[in-house]
C-alpha cells in the first residue's frame, strides 16, 4: 500500500483508506471484519463522523487493540461547532471510538458558527493531545481562503470533498488551491453514490480495457486515477472483506501517462459549477 505525507503533516498515510458512511446499517460482525481486513492490507486511514449514526462505535470496536496502526479521522457537524460545542462533540466521539485521540478532526461543512470559534476549539483540543491535526470538509476556494485567514497558514491538514470519475468539479479550483497551500485533498464517495460507470458505457469500456492490462478491476482503475497526484487520497467504503481486498489493490497499482489520459478523456470534468457539489 502506497503511503504519502498528509498535507503539511509529516506522518505517512495510506493513499487508499476506508470510509464509513452508512456502515451502521450493515451487519455489524461483517462491518467489523471488513474494516479489520482493510487494516491487514494497509488501509490504515479510517474516516468516520459523529453524523454517521453508530459508525464511530463500529470503528472503535474494529480498531480495538490496533489503535496505533490507524490514522483515525472524525468530524464535527456544523450545528455543534461552536467553541464549547466542538470540544463536547470531540470528547463524545473519543468515547464512542474508545480512544484518547483522533489523528485529524474535521468540520464537516460550513455552518452557523464562526470559523474562528471552531478553529480555536480545534487548537485547544490539539494542545490537549485529543486531536493531532485538524481540517475541513466540503470547502470551496472562498471557504478555504477564509479558513486559512481564521486558522493560520499551515494549520489546515486536509479538505475532504466529493470526487469521483463522474464528479470532477474540484479539479477546477479546489484541488489547485489545496496543492498550492500544502493541504491534502481526500476524495469521499470515490465510486459515486450508486452511479459507478456501467461496463457497457463508453467510459466503462475504457476502464475495463485498462484494467485487463493490469489484471485488475474497473473500480481499482477508478481509485488509482483519483489519487494520481501526490496530494490526493481516497476513502472508499467496503461492504465485505472481499470489497476491502479489491479497494486495497488500487494502492499499489501504477498507471501509465497514456492510460491516465485515456481515463481523463473518457470522463471529462465538465464546466466549473457555481457551487461545489457535496453529498
Amino acid at each position: 500500500m502506497e503511503r504519502r505525507s498528509f498535507g503539511f503533516d509529516s506522518r505517512e498515510v495510506s493513499v487508499i483508506g476506508q470510509g464509513n458512511w452508512y456502515i451502521d446499517d450493515a451487519h455489524r460482525p461483517t462491518a467489523i471484519s471488513t474494516l479489520r481486513r482493510g487494516l491487514d492490507l494497509g488501509m490504515t486511514h479510517i474516516d468516520t463522523a459523529e453524523m454517521y449514526g453508530d459508525a464511530e462505535v463500529v470503528v472503535g470496536e474494529a480498531i480495538a487493540g490496533r489503535r496505533n496502526e490507524v490514522f483515525l479521522v472524525s468530524k464535527v457537524v456544523p450545528s455543534n461547532a461552536s467553541r464549547a460545542g466542538t470540544v463536547v462533540a470531540c470528547e463524545r466521539s473519543l468515547r464512542r471510538l474508545r480512544t484518547d485521540r483522533v489523528d485529524c478532526y474535521l468540520l464537516h461543512w460550513r455552518g452557523p458558527h464562526p470559523l474562528e470559534e471552531t478553529f480555536a476549539a480545534f487548537e485547544h483540543l490539539r494542545e490537549q493531545g485529543k486531536i493531532l491535526s485538524w481540517g475541513v470538509s466540503n470547502f470551496d476556494v472562498p471557504d478555504l481562503e477564509e479558513a486559512r485567514k481564521a486558522g493560520g497558514q499551515g494549520r489546515i491538514a486536509c479538505n475532504q470533498v466529493l470526487y469521483n470519475l463522474e464528479e470532477r468539479a474540484i479539479e477546477h479550483a479546489v484541488l489547485p488551491w489545496c496543492e498550492a497551500h500544502g493541504v491534502a485533498t481526500v476524495a469521499y464517495s470515490p465510486f459515486g453514490h450508486g452511479i459507478f460507470p456501467d461496463a457497457r458505457s463508453p467510459g466503462g469500456r475504457v476502464l475495463a480495457e485498462i484494467a485487463a492490462n493490469h489484471g485488475a478491476t474497473a473500480r481499482q482503475m477508478a481509485l488509482r486515477f483519483l489519487v494520481r497526484h501526490r496530494s490526493l487520497f481516497a476513502i472508499p467504503k467496503a461492504s465485505t472483506p472481499q470489497n476491502a481486498t479489491e479497494n486495497a489493490g488500487a494502492g499499489s497499482l501504477r498507471l501509465t501517462d497514456d492510460e491516465l489520459s485515456r481515463i481523463d478523456l473518457a470522463f471529462p470534468r465538465g464546466p466549473k459549477p457555481e457551487r461545489l457539489p457535496m453529498l
